[in-house]
């Protein structure tokens, strides 16, 4: 006997005559009384699974301004307490040259851990969570089981080796995660005095410390052979009775492990492996109760190319998976399989993936190095041409601007144009505005506009001795020096509008004015200077330009070396901008007779639609490479749908079909337009609601759009769907169903 303990060869046990007392203890009438009897009964929670849950609803009487209320489920409690009191069980005394199993576990209302040593009890603990761990988040809560298992038992742990199990996984890799807050910085400070490991221990294995905060419930009763009376007294209590029928119990179990399992058994590699395991040359691998091998913890998969290719499916197209990337997809499969070459393989089987190659976003740098076009040998012999569109219609009529510009001088001419011009009034400016100013050139660099590529353009620039050169389709970065006219002619345009107010055409001609006299970088002078060869007489430099007295060859020595001067200059600041883009860009060739997916851009039916704009294919395809054109432009062999769209394209609207799926893109389906875009269109209303406010009842209408299934439907809202798509409002029927909703 030893301070209310009686210690046997046994172990350690309560002693029976506190116990006696215990069992004899009046139900508590105040608050004084349930602290007296919680103090004895207390003293042995070490011998009680569950002390702390137990005695709960007795200890929130001790709360302050807890009005004392001694109610069914105090009496219960403390019933229960007594009980396990005179059953406590008995537990040894441990041995300090032994290691220690901490098994730990937590819930939202207390913390349950118990000692062990080699399998048998050494003590209980639990206790109640207080008022601010409440809020804890789930691994923080497991963690303090771990630290109230170390302090309350501080005593056995220190100097000895102890193995820590919880049913929280990612409590294994505390010791190595780089980011923790600050509780659980200072926990972990306070572990490095012990000796110890945490494992991993499902939360069905873990019984001991889940019994400890956890409740469990019948949810099952067989009643075969029990009398009417007893099954109509448990259907008062709603209790369902079956009266025939058995208990039956549905588990869930992974087929991928058994069929491992079963490649095993006849693979000879596996065999021969066997061999050197028992001669102990292979020591990283284990052996199962199954005659399993396993490379630690991790199952080898033989190698069985259906085999691989099922995990690989099952983990990258499937939907709990949805294809992750190699990297997401080999951290997830290494937990539990391995085989020789398994990162390899699982980055080659993701770039393989039709799928992932037509949906998924480049996040590396842009294709194709820049390739800028030959410095021109003479002003005015290499022009660009382009149209602003899109503009505000004046009273003059005009509602786009073409802009014509030199592509050694940059000087450039605004000219305001009607988008119904025809190719004739276009040649009749042309010859007025440009070829009585400047002369024919020799080339014109222009995009594929209809107003471009027309027959009647076509012929008279052959007539005229005009080489013209078109950008490959969806590329407008081949004229990049006019897109960037266009750029500084809208601002100065937007600037005009806020300053002076009034047309916009009214404006051109002082913002022609201003680009032609302001200094550009790469010709280190103005255009008007590097054309004329001396700089324009302004309201700002009135006085600082003069009449040069130059005659005959002096004349055409001055303009030659201004010429040389512009292209040296121009030249430097083309080499300066190559040496930033390509710094930015990677080099990507292909061959003829390889197949690649086309970059396309899906717009909006309806300027409300949100989702399937965004989830619609990045890029169709494949489709072959017939021929390289140029540097960085390869021809593409299109299906009939894209007879329309010009088969020459810039490298980086392409990207590498490393696999020729057998199923290729249903691009005969998707109606793309000649700039590489398709419009997804609404095709029918399916039905129809309210949203009713104070003031106001607005309709909206579910629609199926093209190219998607009925559950990919969105709600838009019924007044624009009329006025943007006034057909799928025509057919009674659907106007007599919208009423019925």
């Amino acid at each position: 006997m030893f301070l209310g303990h009686v210690i046997t060869a046994q172990g350690v046990a309560v002693d029976p005559s506190n116990v006696e007392s215990v069992t004899k203890w009046t139900p508590p009438k105040t608050v004084s009384q349930i602290r007296s009897f919680l103090g004895l009964a207390g003293y042995y929670r070490r011998f009680i699974e569950n002390f702390s849950k137990i005695a709960r609803p007795m200890t929130q009487l001790l709360k302050k301004d807890e009005k004392f209320k001694w109610t069914a489920e105090c009496d219960k409690s403390f019933e229960e307490l007594k009980k396990r009191l005179v059953s406590a069980p008995v537990l040894i005394l441990p041995d300090q040259t032994k290691d220690f199993q901490v098994y730990c576990d937590a819930s939202r209302h207390g913390l349950g851990c118990v000692l062990t040593q080699e399998g048998r009890v050494v003590a209980y603990a639990s206790r109640q969570l207080r008022p601010h761990e409440g809020i804890y988040p789930t691994h923080d809560l497991e963690l303090a089981a771990v630290v109230h298992a170390l302090k309350i038992w501080r005593h056995y742990l220190i100097g000895n080796r102890c193995e820590v199990y919880t049913d929280h996984k990612s409590l294994k890799y505390i010791f190595t995660q780089p980011d923790l807050n600050l509780r659980q910085q200072r926990w972990l400070e306070l572990s490095k005095d012990y000796d110890m490991s945490i494992h991993y221990h499902p939360g069905k294995a873990n019984v001991v410390a889940d019994a400890l905060i956890r409740k469990s419930y019948c949810n099952a009763l067989c009643t075969e052979g029990m009398c009417k009376e007893l099954q109509q007294e448990l259907e008062r209590l709603n209790v369902g009775i079956v009266e025939h029928g058995f208990v039956a119990a549905l588990e869930a179990w992974p087929t991928l492990v058994d069929q491992v399992r079963a490649a095993q058994v006849n693979d000879p590699e596996i065999a021969e492996l066997k061999k050197n395991m028992r001669l102990g040359k292979a020591r990283d691998f284990l052996e199962d109760e199954h005659g399993t091998i396993w490379m630690g913890e991790r199952l080898w998969v033989p190698d069985d190319k259906e085999l691989k290719d099922l995990i690989l499916t099952e983990a990258h197209q499937t939907k709990y998976s949805i294809h992750p990337g190699s990297t997401k997809m080999y951290q997830d499969l290494k937990e539990k399989f391995w085989w020789a070459s398994m990162r390899r393989e699982i980055a080659e089987f993701v770039a393989l993936c039709d799928v992932c190659q037509r949906v998924k976003a480049e996040h590396h740098r842009p294709a194709g190095l820049l390739r800028p076009l030959q410095i021109p040998e003479w002003k005015w012999e290499e022009i660009g041409m382009d149209f602003i569109t899109g503009l505000p219609r004046t009273s003059s009529g005009h509602d786009s601007i073409w802009v014509v510009m030199d592509r050694l001088t940059k000087v450039a001419h605004f000219i305001p144009v009607h988008t119904t011009y025809t190719g004739k009034r276009l040649a009749e400016l042309y010859l007025s505005r440009i070829m009585c100013l400047h002369g024919v050139p020799k080339k014109i660099v222009s995009d594929r506009g209809s107003q471009f590529t027309s027959k009647f353009w076509q012929k008279l620039q052959e007539e005229l001795g005009t080489r013209l050169n078109f950008s490959t389709a969806y590329h407008p970065q081949t004229d990049g020096q006019t897109e960037r006219v266009n750029q500084i002619l809208e601002d100065k345009l937007r600037a005009c509008a806020l300053d002076f107010g009034g047309a916009w055409d009214k404006s051109l001609p002082y913002a022609e004015f201003s680009y032609n006299n302001s200094y550009q970088a790469s010709l280190q002078m103005a255009p008007f200077e590097a054309l004329y060869d001396r700089k324009c007489r302004t309201p700002l430099f009135w006085d600082q330009t003069g009449e040069r007295q130059l005659f005959g060859t002096e004349v055409l020595t001055k303009a030659e070396e201004k010429v040389r001067t512009v292209r040296e200059r121009l030249r430097v600041a083309q080499s300066r901008q190559k040496s930033y883009t390509d710094n930015r860009r990677r080099e990507l060739t292909f061959e003829a007779g390889d197949y690649v997916y086309l970059r396309v851009t899906p717009l909006r039916g309806v300027h409300r639609f949100q989702m399937k704009g965004k989830l619609a294919p990045r890029f169709v395809g494949p489709y072959k490479i017939l021929e390289r054109r140029g540097e960085v432009a390869y021809k593409l062999e299109l299906p009939s749908n894209m007879i329309g769209i010009h088969d020459v394209f810039h490298v980086s609207q392409l990207k590498k079909c490393l696999r020729v799926p057998e199923e290729q893109a249903d691009s005969e389906h998707i109606d793309i337009q000649e700039d590489l875009t398709y419009v997804e269109k609404p095709v029918r209303i399916l039905e129809t609601s309210e949203r009713r406010t104070r003031n106001k009842v607005t309709r909206f209408c579910s629609v199926q759009w093209s190219h998607h299934s009925e559950e990919e439907a969105t709600w838009e809202r019924e007044d624009e769907l009329k006025a943007a798509h006034p057909h799928l409002f025509t057919s009674s029927s659907e106007s007599q169903g919208r009423d019925s909703v």
